[in-house]
């Protein structure tokens, strides 16, 4: 038989009742504990048992964070976005690439294995100053350099 109202029995009434209430109660006390850790935070600030010149204050942050379009943060901002966006999509793509043609080649793939392990053993922290030298800094010397240079092999 279909009935259009889906008939609750007044158990599970009051059991969503407490399982709401719950939830409100929750969320209630995380944005307490959240207040509550700034307001300390900044009394602290304030009185001087935190040092403000280390862990700024509140206060401080909201102010910074309202005035970001006047001191260019937005800006910078915008081009270590679009940095990342773009260095996450080559090597992505770079690395399907590679591991398609690694994958496609038994002998290339025996070929490059030493040399894959170790790539994979080193930190990736060292290999940064190391791209940094070969490619140059920020996205102009990325530009100009890097690229020209890779695909430029009568370059100087």
């Amino acid at each position: 038989m279909y009935m259009d109202k889906e008939v609750i029995s007044q158990d599970r009434k009051i059991y969503l009742r407490k399982q709401k209430r719950n939830k409100i109660a929750i969320l209630a006390t995380q944005l307490l504990i959240i207040v509550g850790f700034i307001a300390i935070w900044e009394i602290f600030a304030e009185i001087g048992i935190i040092d403000s010149f280390i862990a700024s204050r509140p206060s401080r942050i909201v102010k910074t964070f309202f005035n970001l379009s006047q001191n260019d943060l937005l800006t910078h901002l915008g081009v270590t976005c679009f940095e990342t966006i773009i260095g996450f999509g080559l090597g992505a793509i770079l690395g399907v690439l590679i591991a398609i043609i690694l994958w496609w080649s038994r002998f290339l793939s025996k070929v490059a294995d030493p040399f894959l392990v170790i790539l994979n053993s080193l930190p990736k922290i060292a290999l940064g100053p190391v791209i940094i030298i070969w490619v140059g800094a920020g996205m102009r010397s990325y530009y100009n350099n890097g690229i020209s240079n890779f695909f430029n092999c009568n370059s100087t």
